[in-house]
């Protein structure tokens, strides 16, 4: 808790020194937008933590993301499926390729870090290869299915609700309600904390493993659906590039340790509310957009080094 009331804070200062610099930052178009992009990267985030929370590691999100979002398209408009079958097909790909990761990390004794790079090639290759490298979209069509990415929800005044952000709350609540009250969620986070004696302990490791990478990937898969649907169109070369560093770093600034076993869903909700807000930020205030990368890159390693310095002043009161 005390994570995630520090970066809380530290969001609550971003906002307030960028609106003071450029009252623009808190108009209600800008807000929208805020508001929506943090609701699909918070997605993506949520299921990062999820493997984060084991001790692994998953690079093969934004992959999944351009994957999923190009799979849609072209099953829909290229092959007539119907939605039901397509969303469904998808599903079931997005599972496949967590339970992949999983068993190859549980069974093979491979490196997570090696399993999901290979993923990342991977699914950037099937879905270039899946279209000929063509971009693929609805057109102007499936406008009800669309909703779920492009629809709001009037709130007060000009201000308006995102559909992506009730979606959000929804994955939120079952996530948070899964880590926090249901014995899968405390054996992930033991999982996490100390995987030998987890195993002693009667927790079916293996399991919890391939489960973690399952969600992940379901969660990218749904992430990918509403990217596509947001844009309307999907480039197979672009669609999700380095959207896992996106993720990776806001469950690291929601509280996620790298080493495992601890992480809270309302904390990496918020640490993809920062990362949203400095982009924001950063073109709001008009500065370079070519600092995106250096940023994300010190917002994690500095949620790193000062992960580290809490876990050795631990370790010195105790000792």
């Amino acid at each position: 808790m005390s994570k995630t009331f520090g970066i809380t804070i530290l969001l609550g200062l971003v906002c307030a020194l960028t609106a003071w610099m450029n009252p623009n930052f808190l108009r209600p178009y800008n807000v929208e937008n805020l508001v929506n992009w943090t609701a699909l990267f918070g997605i993506l985030s949520i299921g990062a933590a999820m493997v984060i929370i084991t001790g692994g590691i998953d690079l093969s999100i934004g992959s999944v993301v351009g994957l999923t979002g190009t799979l849609l398209p072209w099953l829909l408009v290229k092959n007539g499926w119907s939605i039901p079958m397509a969303l469904a097909a998808v599903v079931l790909v997005s599972g496949l390729i967590g339970l992949v990761h999983g068993v190859l990390i549980t069974k093979m004794r491979l490196q997570p870090f090696v399993v999901t790079l290979c993923g990342l090639l991977i699914y950037r290759g099937l879905a270039r290869w899946l279209t000929h490298d063509e971009t693929v979209g609805f057109g102007g069509d499936y406008d009800g299915l669309r909703w779920l990415a492009t629809g709001r929800v009037e709130f007060v005044g000009d201000y308006r609700f995102p559909v992506p952000l009730l979606i959000l709350l929804g994955i939120a609540v079952i996530a948070a309600v899964f880590l926090n009250k249901t014995v899968w969620g405390r054996h992930l986070l033991a999982l996490g904390r100390n995987e030998e004696a987890a195993r002693y302990s009667g927790i079916r490791t293996e399991r919890m493993t391939v489960l973690a990478y399952v969600l992940c990937s379901l969660l990218a898969g749904v992430g990918g659906v509403l990217f596509a649907l947001d844009v309307n169109s999907v480039q197979p070369a672009a669609q999700g590039n380095f959207y896992e560093l996106y993720a990776i770093a806001a469950a690291v600034l929601g509280g996620c340790s790298l080493r495992g076993g601890e992480g809270s869903v309302l904390g990496v909700i918020i640490g993809a509310a920062l990362m949203r807000v400095l982009y924001n930020a950063i073109n709001v205030l008009g500065l370079s957009t070519q600092l995106e990368f250096a940023i994300i890159g010190a917002v994690i390693l500095i949620a790193v080094m000062v992960d580290e310095g809490v876990r050795r002043v631990g370790v010195r009161r105790g000792s």
